[in-house]
């Protein structure tokens, strides 16, 4: 991989495994009326199980384009590779939905910036590790 590639990626990584730890942590944990306290109104009428299965998904994914690429690399394990791809992928697909969802709701004009710098992050690093096989090294 060339280096502005490994840069990016790596500097992509550590932004969406940040940003999707932190969200699905506190979705995952937080009570639901704290939650829709903090601005997420939709989770009221999406219910706990969606909510906790965003949750799930959103640190599933933050795991996966940290852990996959790393397995891959420095323990060998080649078939993990296509996993950081499909990580990636799916961080894409929940911003899909959550784009969406914001603009059923009309929230998008409050949300649009973060949903936009995520949606495009999670693209590009897919494409990324999707052209490079999956590693970041």
């Amino acid at each position: 991989m060339q280096i502005a590639a490994v840069v990016v990626a790596w500097a992509l990584t550590a932004f969406l495994a940040l940003a999707y730890f932190k969200a699905g942590k506190f979705k995952l944990t937080a009570p639901m009326a704290t939650l829709a306290e903090a601005g997420m109104g939709w989770t009221a009428k999406a219910g706990e199980g969606v909510t906790r299965t965003i949750a799930a998904l959103e640190l599933a994914g933050a795991a996966g384009i940290i852990l996959a690429p790393l397995a891959a690399e420095f323990v060998g394990f080649s078939w993990a590779q296509p996993l950081g791809v499909a990580a990636a992928a799916g961080l894409t697909a929940v911003m899909v939905v959550a784009i969406i969802m914001h603009i059923a709701r009309g929230e998008f004009k409050y949300t649009y910036k973060i949903n936009l710098a995520l949606f495009a992050a999670a693209a590009v690093l897919t494409v990324l590790l999707s052209v490079y096989g999956g590693k970041l090294i």
